[in-house]
C-alpha cells in the first residue's frame, strides 16, 4: 500500500553466513570463492526486506565462535545459516550458544538437475546443501535450539561460468516457493523488533464490563515488548484548545480528500449529514489527536471515554472517530473500547503492509453465507473499498455522545482476519483465519461493515472460532496472510492457532 505514514516501520537486523568445510580449499580450487558468490546473492535479494549482515564463510569451530559474536554486535533479529556446502556440525553450534537470535537454515541447492556424464566431485560439493541439514538438525535438537529449514532452489538468473550444469531456476516453483518463506520470515521478523520499540498509548479506560478485554499491561509488555504509555483526557484536552483555526481548515481539506460526506439516510433516524460544527469539532480533535501523537512518540493507540452526561470530555470523545482513522491510515493504528490487543493486531497487520481494521461481528447473512464484520469505530482507511463515508451521528449505540462516523468496506478480495486473544494460563494468543471480502450490500448506518466469505458455512466457522475464546474483537488485513501472521507468532514466542 502506498501511504505516508507518521512513524517508518524498522527494517529487522538480518544476520547471514554460509559454512563449509576447511579442508575443501585446498583440495578444491575455486569451491570457496563460487560458495562466496552464492551468499552474496542470498544477501542481495534479502536486502529488500531487512537490514543484512553477512559474515560470509564460516569453516571452524574458532570462526563460528568469532561470528556468534559478530552477531550479538550487530544486534541481529534473525540469522539465516546458508548450507552451502557440507560442513561439521560442531562449526555451527558455538555460533547459535553465542548468539541468541532465531534460526532458519538455508538449504537453496543451485541447480535443478546434476550434470551426471561430466559433473566432478569438486561440482558436486557446490551442489550438496542438503547434506549436513540431517546433521545440524540432530545436533539443535539435542541442545534444545529451536530451528527452522527452507528447502528448495536458490533461485539465480544466470549461471557461473565455473558451473558445469545449468543454475538458472529462478522462475521454478522451487526457487519461487523458498523465495516466499525467506521474505515472509524477515518480514514477520520486522514485526517482533519494530514491537520491541514500540510505544502504545493507552487514552482513558477499558469499557466497563467488557471482560474479554481486560488484560494485566504487565502481562502484554512482557510478551510484547512494547511499551504502554497511560494517556489522560486532560493530556488530549489541552491540544484540543491551542488548536488553531488554520490548522482545521488544513484538516478539513484533508478529510474532504479522503472521505465522501454522506447526505440524510432515508432509514435510520440516527444517521445524518454531518453538520459543519459536527465536521469542525471532528476536524480540531483530529488535530489534537495527531499532535498527541507527537507528543508521546506513540506507535499505536486504544482508547475509551465514558464521561458525565454533558461533560466536555464527553464532547472531546464524542469527535475521536474522524482523527482515530485518518492515524490508522498513516501506521498508527487506534482501537476502541479501550482494547489494547486488538490495537496490538491491528499494528501487526500494519507494520507488515497489509492494513489492519477494527471489527466485531455485525450480523450474518445467511441468504450469501457470509459474516458482516466491522465496527462503529476507526477504519483502515487505506484498505477502503472506494472512498469511506462520513456520517453523522445522532448516538452512538451504547456509548454516550455524538459525532461523525466512519462507514465503509474493506477492499473485495482475499482477507485474513488476525485475533489477539488472552488464554486461562495468563498467556497471549493469535487467531487467525484466511477469508474472502465480498462485494455485498451493507447497511447504511454509519458503520463500518465488510461481508467476510470463510470457506465454512457462517455456524461452523463461528462454532470454531468461539471454541478458541477469542476476544470480541479482531483486525481485518487484505491478502491471504495466514502463513505470514504464524511466522510472527513463532518469533514471538506467542501461541498461534489458524482456522
Amino acid at each position: 500500500m502506498s501511504r505516508s505514514l507518521i512513524k517508518p516501520i524498522r527494517k529487522p537486523r538480518i544476520g547471514l553466513y554460509s559454512v563449509g568445510l576447511k579442508a575443501y580449499w585446498e583440495q578444491f580450487p575455486s569451491l570457496h570463492e563460487r560458495l562466496i558468490e552464492y551468499g552474496q546473492f542470498i544477501e542481495k535479494r534479502m536486502t529488500e526486506w531487512g537490514e543484512i549482515y553477512n559474515y560470509g564463510i564460516v569453516d571452524t569451530e574458532g570462526e563460528g565462535r568469532r561470528a556468534g559474536e559478530w552477531f550479538n554486535e550487530k544486534n541481529i533479529d534473525l540469522v539465516f545459516c546458508h548450507a552451502a556446502t557440507y560442513s561439521l556440525s560442531s562449526t555451527v553450534l558455538p555460533i547459535h550458544q553465542i548468539c541468541k537470535s532465531p534460526v532458519i537454515f538455508l538449504n537453496l541447492q543451485p541447480t535443478d538437475r546434476m550434470n551426471y556424464d561430466q559433473s566432478t566431485t569438486g561440482e558436486w560439493l557446490a551442489q550438496c546443501g542438503a547434506c549436513p541439514i540431517p546433521e545440524f538438525s540432530n545436533l539443535f535438537n539435542r541442545a534444545r535450539i529451536p530451528f527452522r529449514v527452507i528447502n528448495g532452489l536458490l533461485g539465480l538468473d544466470y549461471t557461473p561460468a565455473i558451473s558445469l550444469t545449468n543454475e538458472v531456476t529462478h522462475k521454478r516453483k522451487e526457487a519461487i516457493r523458498a523465495w516466499k518463506e525467506i521474505e515472509e520470515w524477515i518480514r514477520a521478523s520486522s514485526v517482533r523488533c519494530t514491537l520491541q520499540h514500540s510505544r502504545f498509548g493507552f487514552l482513558g479506560n477499558t469499557y466497563s464490563g467488557m471482560l474479554d478485554m481486560y488484560s494485566d499491561f504487565t502481562m502484554i509488555q512482557a510478551q510484547t515488548g512494547m511499551h504502554i504509555e497511560l494517556l489522560e483526557m486532560c493530556d488530549l484536552d489541552r491540544l484540543v484548545k491551542d488548536v488553531t483555526a488554520k490548522e482545521i481548515r488544513t484538516k478539513l481539506e484533508e478529510v474532504q480528500g479522503m472521505f465522501r460526506i454522506s447526505k440524510d439516510s432515508p432509514y435510520d433516524f440516527i444517521a445524518k449529514k454531518p453538520t459543519d460544527e459536527q465536521m469542525e469539532w471532528s476536524c480540531k480533535v483530529a488535530v489534537a489527536q495527531e499532535k498527541l501523537v507527537f507528543e508521546y512518540d506513540l506507535d499505536a493507540l486504544t482508547y475509551y471515554y465514558h464521561g458525565a452526561y454533558g461533560g466536555e470530555y464527553e464532547k472531546l470523545q464524542g469527535g475521536f472517530i474522524v482523527g482515530h482513522s485518518l492515524l490508522t491510515a498513516r501506521g498508527i493504528p487506534c482501537s476502541g473500547e479501550g482494547d489494547l490487543k486488538t490495537a496490538v493486531a491491528m499494528k501487526i497487520c500494519d507494520i507488515l503492509d497489509t492494513g489492519g481494521s477494527f471489527s466485531e461481528i455485525v450480523v450474518v447473512d445467511y441468504i450469501d453465507e457470509t459474516i458482516l464484520l466491522g465496527h462503529d469505530g476507526p477504519f483502515h482507511i487505506a484498505i477502503s473499498e472506494g472512498k469511506p463515508i462520513l456520517r453523522g451521528m445522532g448516538l452512538f449505540h451504547g456509548k454516550q455522545g455524538t459525532g461523525v462516523s466512519v462507514e465503509a468496506k474493506v477492499k473485495t478480495g482475499n482477507i485474513t482476519t488476525l485475533s489477539l486473544t488472552q488464554t486461562g494460563e495468563g498467556n497471549l494468543k493469535l487467531i487467525i483465519s484466511e477469508a474472502e471480502s465480498t462485494d455485498g450490500p451493507i447497511m447504511k448506518i454509519g458503520n463500518t461493515q465488510t461481508p467476510v466469505k470463510f470457506s465454512k458455512h457462517p455456524d461452523d466457522y463461528m462454532t470454531q472460532w468461539f471454541e478458541e475464546a477469542p476476544t470480541h474483537h479482531c483486525a481485518i488485513s487484505i491478502g491471504h496472510n495466514a502463513s505470514l501472521f504464524q511466522k510472527v507468532g513463532e518469533l514471538m514466542k506467542i501461541k498461534h492457532v489458524t482456522l
